[in-house]
């Protein structure tokens, strides 16, 4: 189905002789008229099936501080960012777990998860009742200071690394990521590498994650993956278990990058234009809970930084705190707005990978 948005051209605000603070407005204006022209997600899925299933995974944001400020970041962490969770919020969420048999999984992201005061204290929590544990790791933070024992700890606790290198070539990293960023990241997989992770047989996991950096959809996975392990191991003697190709999310820092360079249009045309209904069985929203670092609960990460509650319930915003199980909320409807085309787009994107 093609969609062909508001045919803005890309030159208008450049060729408008306005003042900066103008511009700015005008920009915002375009955002908001380009998100308003997208069709509406309603009409490319069946709502009777398109259903929650029981929850296998609970996905923690602990926290927006990171060392880092990506350029594709949607939930627009950086090291000025202070929102964190608290000891009585991450002791609640370890509460609901006995009482939430479904949940296998618990998925630590933020920010840089590791440098949340919680993180600790959930890892050592989660694994003492033996669930699976995923670190969402940017690398970097294994040789900051004060986390020098940070990769032992992850793997006496069995944490499985999910490592954002979104691509395996300094100059592309470090002009998404910050300079010299690639050369520590490198210098985290070996350090990684060299306590088995990433090495068969260790059972310490460590998965890489690819992002696009540029208006484009993530390759096919596969494919992708082979590339990967032979660049990494020939130039760095690196290895790792298996690639996750991801689409980048229109939302907050990114959508702004697309709209500063006038290709926030064009990008929501190749997401929209690209659905794929193959990918929409798989989406993360259907197994998961994502709970923000002040314990509110939503249906995905994206629809957090969004602000877009969990629908069906008497109270707006749902917490940690108002619920006994979250398999109580096994059967309320998704919540679904114009982003969650950047989830079904081509092979489909998840934060497992590939849905199709």
């Amino acid at each position: 189905m093609a969609w062909r948005g508001l045919g803005v051209r890309a030159n208008a605000l450049d060729a408008t002789k306005v003042s900066k603070s103008e511009r700015g407005v005008l920009k915002e204006r375009r955002m908001e008229e380009v998100m308003r022209s997208v069709p509406d997600f309603n009409t490319f899925i069946d709502r009777k099936t398109f259903t929650r299933k029981l929850p296998e995974i609970m996905q923690l944001n602990i926290g927006l501080y990171c060392n880092q400020a990506c350029t594709h970041c949607h939930v627009n962490s950086s090291p000025a960012r202070t929102e964190m969770m608290d000891r009585e919020t991450a002791e609640r969420v370890l509460a609901l777990i006995p009482s939430s048999p479904s949940i296998k999984t618990l998925d630590l992201t933020g920010g840089a998860p590791e440098l949340c005061d919680s993180f600790r204290f959930l890892v050592e929590g989660a694994s003492a009742m033996g669930l699976t544990i995923l670190d969402r790791c940017n690398l970097t933070v294994l040789s900051e200071p004060g986390q020098e024992d940070l990769a032992d700890f992850l793997a006496e606790h069995k944490v499985q690394i999910v490592a954002s290198l979104p691509c395996y070539s300094a100059d592309n990293v470090d002009v998404v990521r910050g300079k010299g960023v690639f050369e520590r990241s490198i210098d985290g997989l070996k350090k990684l590498n060299s306590l088995g992770y990433g090495v068969e047989g260790t059972g310490l996991e460590l998965h890489l994650v690819y992002n696009p950096n540029g208006a484009f959809l993530a390759p096919e996975q596969g494919k992708l993956e082979v590339a990967y392990k032979s660049e990494l191991s020939q130039c760095y003697g690196i290895t790792f278990n298996s690639l996750l190709a991801l689409n980048n999310m229109p939302v907050n820092r990114y959508s702004e990058y697309l709209n500063r360079t006038n290709e926030l249009e064009k990008y929501m045309n190749l997401l929209v234009d690209n659905f794929n209904e193959q990918a929409v069985d798989g989406l993360m929203c259907r197994n998961l809970f994502s709970v923000g670092w002040d314990g509110r609960i939503f249906d995905c990460d994206f629809n957090q930084q969004l602000d877009m509650p969990i629908k069906g319930q008497k109270k707006s915003q749902l917490t940690v705190f108002d619920i006994d199980s979250l398999e109580s909320l096994a059967k309320t409807p998704i919540s679904v707005g114009q982003h969650c085309f950047g989830c079904t787009a081509g092979c489909g994107s998840s934060c497992s990978g590939s849905t199709s």
